[in-house]
C-alpha cells in the first residue's frame, strides 16, 4: 500500500483536493468529533511562544492554522490547491485577517533560503511524494534557531489504540463519500494515514535533516501527533 501511495502523482493528490475542498472544514470537524480545532490551538500556542516575526504555513488548505495564528507576525499560507486558496482568502475577508496566500507546491518552494521564523503545516507532510525532499525544503527556509511544527495523524497506541485505528481505517471513507460526493478522496485519505511514518521514524528523519530538540507530542491516544524541532543557531564567528 505505502508504494502504491507513492506513485500516486501529487498532480492527481491536487485535482483531489481542490474537488473536495468545498466540504474540508465540515469534514474535518466531523471526521475527527470536534477534535482538530483543539489540535490547532496547540499549534497557535507554541507558535505564540516563539515570539516569531515570520511565519510560514505550509499545505495551508483553507487556512485554519494560518487564520488561527495570533495577530502579530506577517503570516505566509501556502498551498497547491487554487479552490483551497480561495477558500481561504475568502474566510480572511470574513474576519478581516490581512495575511499573505502563495500558489506552490511544498516540494518546490518558491520562497527564499532561511526567511521565516516559523513553519508549520498540519495534516500535508503524508501526502508530500518524497517525504525527506519535503521536510527539507520547510527547513530550507527556516532561519537560523526558527522552529518547524508538523501536525500529522499517526498510528494509535494503548488500550484504545485497535479503536481508534478502526475508526480512521472505516468511518471516514463512509461519511467523506457521502459528504464530499467523492468516493476516492476518502478511501485515499485514511490510507495515506496508515502508509505513513510511524512517530519513532519521523523524529529520525527530522533529526537527520538537522533539527535539534526533536519532540514528538501525541493528541487524541495518538490519532494525531504534533512534531517539533528547531535549527540550531549557527556560532558566531571569532577573531
Amino acid at each position: 500500500m505505502r508504494q502504491e501511495l507513492k506513485e500516486k502523482r501529487s498532480v492527481e493528490i491536487q485535482r483531489m483536493f481542490g474537488r473536495i475542498a468545498h466540504r474540508y472544514d465540515l469534514l474535518n470537524r466531523v471526521l475527527s468529533l470536534g477534535s482538530d480545532v483543539r489540535w490547532r490551538r496547540l499549534v497557535a500556542r507554541r507558535v505564540a511562544a516563539t515570539d516569531p516575526v515570520r511565519v510560514l504555513d505550509v499545505c495551508s488548505g483553507t487556512g485554519d492554522i494560518a487564520l488561527g495564528l495570533n495577530p502579530g507576525p506577517t503570516v505566509i499560507g501556502a498551498d497547491f490547491s487554487l479552490p483551497m486558496l480561495a477558500l481561504a482568502r475568502a474566510k480572511a475577508v470574513d474576519r478581516r485577517r490581512v495575511l499573505e496566500w502563495v500558489v506552490a507546491d511544498a516540494l518546490s518552494l518558491p520562497l527564499a533560503d532561511e526567511s521565516f521564523d516559523v513553519v508549520t503545516v498540519a495534516f500535508g507532510v503524508r501526502n508530500f511524494e518524497n517525504l525527506e525532499r519535503g521536510l527539507g525544503e520547510l527547513i530550507r527556509v527556516l532561519r537560523p534557531g526558527g522552529t518547524l511544527l508538523v501536525l500529522e495523524f499517526s498510528h494509535p497506541g494503548g488500550f484504545f489504540g485497535p479503536a481508534l485505528a478502526w475508526w480512521v481505517r472505516t468511518i471516514p471513507p463512509r461519511i467523506g463519500r457521502v459528504v464530499s460526493g467523492d468516493p476516492e478522496a476518502y478511501q485515499y485519505l485514511p490510507a495515506s494515514v496508515g502508509a505513513f511514518a510511524d512517530t519513532e521514524e519521523m523524529c529520525r528523519i527530522l533529526g537527520g535533516l538537522g533539527l535539534e530538540d526533536v519532540v514528538a507530542t501525541s493528541l487524541t491516544g495518538g490519532v494525531c501527533t504534533l512534531y517539533q524541532g528547531a535549527l540550531p543557531r549557527r556560532r558566531r564567528e571569532t577573531t
